[in-house]
């Protein structure tokens, strides 16, 4: 018996002296945490979203990606009537290019505030590019805080190449485990002391600095990942234990998960990297091509190319000319098959493959998920039925009208659930579409980000200058100036609504107010004229809404009260 205890005293004794080290340090020194939330100062009624949310995953003045979260606002008191949704995902979730005007919060949340005027509607933006399921199943503690309603996600394209991807440059473990256990430890005062010691001890005594990339540009570290090789597999693995983890805990917290598919340019995004097709091979699909091209309805010429579509190839590039063919010949269902084979045997895993939809599909099932088809509705708008470039940017960011057709198949599941009640009046997609919370200059603003991420890695071997097309109008003016940081999102918003002002363009002068309002929830000013413009449009719950948030700011106009009461007279 005295044996026992004294192995279970040699056993406790350091594990005590490790949780007295770390409660001194608590008592010592400031707080080391990275919440998701952190109060608004200028108006501590709302929390806000940390920006730099990633130095979770990051050693003090260790580098990392240059990516940061659009600001979110939240009551810290929740209301009565409200309908809370938050947003998880990565860089198309968080509407890369264009910024939250087209992130699925965007989108979502203005039409929402159109369908249920009389509700509290918040969607609230957790999103933000490179990151994968690791940084989803993290901040998942801090979403349920909030205590949302519903979380919407789109996800899976960066389990290999994102933040703690299995081949990324910011891998910390081959081990999933391993990760989990290190990013619990990473909230330890002890550990971050410890790291910081190392860091200072084993770190070169002055970093180069580098030149300027791109996000993609600074991820990749293992290039080569081959269909169902060990590290495409650990991937999988990856993906599917963070979310069923993910699911299990909004599941036992009651929270509704609306879970989607992920899609990708299929048609127009050649493979990033492949191996090669052989001369032979290559002068074989020339002719093909020059024989269909002049007899489309040659038969011989179609066997020989249907035979070569069951070639279990591994080249992608091979696969994505005969899905070019396909196309060319008007064979869509073929040609779609062989551009999906392209994109999954792609080596440079910047695209998710099939299977992770796989898993999404599964998952949605076993965990009572709401299985949102959005790669469906995407290529449901698409030229016979293909993504393409009508939806995509590049590989897989949406264009406006591809990130509106993603917001509406998540506006359609909930409006099937019925979680939040009968909608009176559903949105009508046209109307929607006319009201999206994005001006011209934003758009022009994204057209420009997007090319200066195809000048970089992997679209070119090495960086390229960026030619920007000339602008052709105010608002792009303004875009471009924004791009050249002349002008920041504010002045690009204010001097917008001058200019609309002063055509007398009401319809883009409430979108522009609005937007300015959303994004400045303590500007009472903002919100107030927001108030106004929407009373005159005789929209009169959505400007209770906005007026309600003016009143809660110090700088709400003393005009705020008397246009409370005429809403009131208005509305029961």
């Amino acid at each position: 018996m005295q044996v026992w205890l004294f192995r279970f005293i040699a056993v406790l004794l350091p594990l005590l002296l490790l949780l007295t080290a770390e409660w001194l340090l608590r008592l010592t020194l400031p707080t080391q945490a990275v919440p998701l939330f952190i109060e608004n100062p200028a108006l501590p009624a709302y929390w806000v979203t940390e920006p730099d949310i990633t130095r979770r995953y990051f050693a003090k003045d260790a580098p990392r990606p240059p990516v940061k979260m659009e600001p979110g606002f939240v009551l810290r008191d929740k209301p009565a009537n409200s309908i809370r949704l938050v947003v998880q995902g990565g860089s198309t979730a968080a509407g890369f290019p264009y910024g939250v005007g087209a992130s699925l919060a965007g989108m979502l949340e203005q039409r929402l505030k159109r369908t249920l005027p009389n509700k509290h509607i918040e969607v609230v933006n957790t999103a933000l590019s490179a990151v994968n399921s690791y940084t989803l199943l993290d901040l998942s503690d801090d979403i349920l805080a909030i205590e949302p309603d519903a979380v919407l996600i789109y996800a899976g394209h960066n389990e290999y190449l994102g933040i703690l991807g299995v081949g990324s440059s910011y891998l910390t473990s081959q081990s999933p485990g391993a990760t989990l256990l290190w990013l619990k430890l990473r909230k330890l005062y002890l550990y971050q002391l410890l790291e910081r010691g190392y860091q200072a001890l084993f770190s070169a005594a002055e970093a180069k600095p580098e030149q300027r990339r791109t996000v993609m540009a600074t991820v990749a570290r293992h290039k080569d990942i081959a269909l169902n090789s060990a590290r495409y597999e650990a991937g999988l693995a990856q993906f599917e234990q963070n979310m069923r983890l993910l699911l299990g805990r909004y599941q036992r917290a009651g929270v509704k998960v609306y879970l989607a598919t992920i899609a990708s340019n299929l048609a127009n995004q050649a493979p990033f990297n492949s191996t090669s097709v052989s001369t032979e091979q290559l002068a074989i699909v020339q002719t093909l091509t020059q024989q269909l091209s002049q007899q489309p309805d040659n038969r011989q010429a179609l066997q020989q190319l249907a035979a070569l579509s069951k070639e279990q190839q591994s080249s992608a590039s091979w696969h994505y000319q005969l899905g070019q063919l396909y196309l060319q010949l008007a064979q869509y269902d073929n040609a779609k098959q062989q551009l999906t084979l392209a994109r999954d045997l792609d080596l440079l895993r910047f695209r998710a493959p099939s299977a992770i939809n796989n898993i999404i599909r599964q998952l949605a099932q076993e965990f009572n998920a709401v299985l949102v088809d959005s790669e469906q509705a995407l290529a449901a708008h698409s030229a016979h039925g293909i993504i393409g470039k009508d939806m995509m940017l590049e590989h897989l960011h949406p264009t406006i009208k591809g990130y509106f057709v993603l917001a509406d198949s998540f506006y359609q599941a909930l409006y099937q659930q019925r979680q939040f009640g009968q909608w009176p009046k559903p949105v009508p997609a046209a109307l929607a579409w006319q009201e999206r919370p994005i001006l011209p200059a934003e758009e022009f603003a994204g057209q420009l980000r997007i090319l200066q991420l195809t000048a970089d890695y992997p679209f070119t071997d090495a960086p390229i200058a960026v030619q920007f097309p000339p602008a052709q109008n105010v608002q792009q003016q303004l875009g471009r100036r924004y791009i050249d940081d002349s002008i920041d999102w504010l002045g690009m918003l204010q001097q917008s609504i001058r200019q609309y002002h002063q055509q007398q363009d009401g319809d883009m002068l409430l979108k522009s107010l609005k937007i300015v309002a959303d994004a400045l929830p303590h500007d009472g000013v903002a919100n107030f004229q927001a108030a106004q413009i929407l009373m005159q449009a005789r929209r009169y719950g959505e400007a209770k809404s906005y007026l309600q948030r003016s009143l809660l700011t110090p700088t709400a106009p003393a005009e705020a009260k008397t246009l409370q009461q005429q809403l009131n007279s208005l509305t029961p």
